[in-house]
């Protein structure tokens, strides 16, 4: 079965990368999408000598370890955004006929290499961050930093799973969770010091996006985090991935249950 999903997505890259052109073209503009990101957090941070106890050095860690993470989970999950168009086109029920897993299939169902770029910006930010700041390098630091960024993948992964189960019950309602996925990804980006308490619970604990870099970050530069999130939290960075998968999976089949066909 591994091979045949192997298979499938050598297929999805090999199509994409043979419309040169158009798949350069892509990758450019993800690229210039992702440096007009940074560009407004350098001109932000630079204008004032610091936001939520945030140099620009520093914010220069979490919004390329939020960056990196959601784009490589965006580059796998991100096309399950598709869902309700496969829904209303009857494309989904196809996947009920077939052997494997729907959600296995609807993941394989593409892949995006132009997000590499968008990756590429993430990582080149975290890199000059952990090169400007003045970080206590040792075997816990690696760990903490490598927890994180696979953490960091997993929970966004599975905020689009979420938002993929949820579409079962809304109509027309992607733009809603959109705004938990992609607004999820640019609260990532800043400071959780700065949220306020609303946004914490929600982006702090339901949709734990604050463990994607906010508490990573305060726990390797020895910063005392925000209320509700101290820094020791960051460590803890792998229990909020799997609340993560646990709330997306618990999503994922109610919404196959109560899915009944294109036409109900």
């Amino acid at each position: 079965m591994v091979s045949a999903y192997r298979a499938v997505l050598a297929s999805r890259v090999r199509a994409q990368r043979s419309y040169r052109t158009s798949f350069a073209l892509d990758l450019v503009g993800a690229f210039l999408m992702g440096l007009a990101e940074l560009a407004e957090v350098y001109i932000l941070y630079t204008a004032v000598q610091g936001i939520g106890g945030f140099t620009f050095a520093q914010i220069l860690l979490v919004f390329g370890l939020a960056d990196l993470t959601f784009s490589l989970a965006d580059i796998v999950f991100g096309h399950v955004d598709n869902l309700p168009e496969y829904v209303r086109t009857g494309k989904l029920d196809v996947y009920f006929l077939r052997p494997q897993p729907v959600l296995a299939q609807l993941v394989t169902s593409d892949i995006s290499l132009r997000r590499l770029a968008r990756a590429g910006v993430g990582a080149g930010a975290l890199t000059v961050g952990l090169v400007l700041n003045d970080i206590a390098w040792g075997p816990a630091t690696v760990a903490l930093l490598a927890l994180a960024l696979v953490s960091g993948v997993a929970t966004f992964s599975a905020l689009f799973v979420t938002a993929a189960g949820l579409q079962f019950f809304l109509v027309n309602g992607a733009e809603m969770t959109n705004a938990f996925v992609y607004g999820g990804r640019y609260a990532a980006t800043q400071p959780a010091s700065v949220w306020p308490r609303a946004v914490t619970v929600v982006f702090g604990f339901v949709f734990p996006m604050a463990f994607t870099a906010y508490l990573p970050v305060t726990a390797l530069l020895g910063l005392p985090g925000a209320p509700w999130l101290p820094s020791w939290l960051g460590w803890c960075a792998p229990l909020a991935a799997l609340w993560s998968w646990a709330l997306a999976l618990a999503c994922w089949r109610w919404g196959i249950r109560h899915y009944r066909g294109a036409g109900g």
